[in-house]
């Protein structure tokens, strides 16, 4: 079994996890550069601003009552009882982290852990509704996500009945997701689909016949430079996770970064075969996404893998995600400028399977993959009609999608009164109007 309680923290193994805890902004500002740079020129000021005010806001409502419903392993929480065993399905600390003190570190650090965590997940859906998702509405659905829907699937994953599987059922060692393929990556690609399925695609994404039209982001370089920064993020979310919830020790932490830039490797590597297959050239913004791919994928089990399998899990996550950008966009249509949807959805929830399917997890007996399996389908079953339902309802409140008129002025100009590049970027439009 995957140890169920807090393990003794010596000074130097807390003060290594919360250096690794520290470095998980940088995933998020990784994540938030590589949208601006997938969206369009006209929409990247709004976009950088959606994504520094949605942290603020997940940081905020997690810390006033996300982390009370999450919870810390091993801590009292709230159960239901069916069939004579005990469901843990939601925490019970203090609201406003009133029950945080320095005497217990591993309360404070999964707390921190939540802070940044629940930013994470939060910004994931503003790549999918970018160039066309008000920033009031964006904020609001931080609220709920921050607030309410992780915490509640973290608490799940990392304290509660999914994690007790393996006790109440013998599958396994109950769901296992160290740094949160699920819990923040798959759970965040669900939010995004359901706001896709809301928002409508962008004015002129297809022509009147259903053909998809390309609307190819204003910036590689900023893409690419948030993979970069992304890579370091995660070596420090997957680095938290193992020693937060896995119980590892801090001799694990060189097996988890070799893992994770295993699997975002071989994913790059993966994605620009494909896309020099398919198109004749590698795709610099899928091979971007083929690299936060491996990142999202190696987070399950970051710590369980070999370095072989890593580099499996990295190359498979490559092979989907570009197949799934390109199958959403062309039968589903659904318009997802920065592919939100397959980067964290689908190599959210290969990482969840991957883990049952490829991991080595010591201690463990068989039902490991159904355990896996559960979580899978609680997300489906679960999240993604929660996220539909506040996303239609949240829209007949308060309409989530800009207007015509503001989506073709850009949204820098109609939510912000300035664009992010006022002296250098013309619009087509400008020279068809006098």
């Amino acid at each position: 079994m995957i140890p169920a309680a807090e393990p003794a923290y010596s000074e130097t193994t807390a003060a290594l996890t919360i250096l690794l805890v520290f470095l998980i902004p940088l995933a998020a500002a990784g994540v938030a550069l590589i949208h601006t740079g997938l969206s369009r020129s006209r929409s990247a000021a709004h976009t950088m601003l959606a994504s520094l005010l949605i942290a603020a806001v997940a940081a905020l409502v997690y810390g006033a009552c996300g982390f009370a419903w999450q919870g810390v392993t091993g801590h009292p929480g709230h159960s239901i009882l069916i069939a004579g065993r005990a469901w843990r399905w939601i925490g019970n600390e203090s609201f406003f982290l009133h029950s945080i003190t320095v005497s217990e570190p591993p309360a404070a650090m999964v707390a921190c852990f939540g802070v940044f965590s629940a930013g994470l997940c939060t910004l994931i859906p503003l790549g999918a509704g970018a160039d066309r998702w008000r920033l009031g509405a964006a904020l609001a659905s931080a609220v709920f996500v921050a607030g309410i829907v992780f915490p509640l699937f973290a608490h799940w994953t990392w304290a509660g009945w999914l994690r007790d599987l393996g006790n109440l059922y013998g599958l396994g060692g109950g769901y296992v997701d160290l740094a949160g393929s699920g819990a923040i990556h798959a759970l965040g690609g669900m939010s995004a689909l359901a706001l896709c399925w809301t928002l409508g695609p962008r004015r002129s994404k297809y022509t009147l016949d259903g053909m998809p039209v390309a609307l190819p982001g204003h910036n590689t370089v900023l893409v690419l430079a948030g993979c970069l920064l992304a890579w370091t993020g995660w070596l420090g979310l997957n680095g938290a996770g193992a020693l937060l919830f896995g119980g590892l020790s801090a001799s694990a932490l060189p097996l988890v970064a070799i893992d994770t830039t295993f699997a975002a490797a071989a994913a790059a590597l993966t994605a620009a075969a494909v896309t020099r297959i398919r198109f004749r050239r590698p795709d610099a913004s899928l091979c971007a996404n083929g690299w936060v791919g491996g990142l999202v994928a190696s987070s399950g089990a970051c710590a369980y893998f070999t370095p072989f399998t890593a580099v499996f899990v990295g190359a498979i996550a490559g092979l989907l995600i570009p197949l799934s950008v390109e199958w959403l966009d062309i039968y589903l249509e659904l318009d997802d400028p920065g592919g939100a949807i397959s980067v964290y959805g689908v190599g959210g929830v290969w990482g969840m399977l991957a883990t049952g399917l490829l991991a080595d997890i010591p201690g463990i007996g068989s039902g490991q993959f159904l355990a896996q399996l559960v979580a899978v389908s609680t997300l489906l079953g679960f999240a993604l009609p929660v996220f539909y339902a506040w996303h239609r309802l949240l829209n007949r409140v308060y309409p989530q999608r800009v207007s015509d008129e503001g989506e073709r002025q850009g949204m820098d100009l109609h939510e912000l009164g300035a664009g992010a590049y006022p002296e250098f970027v013309i619009h087509r439009e400008d020279f068809s109007q006098r």
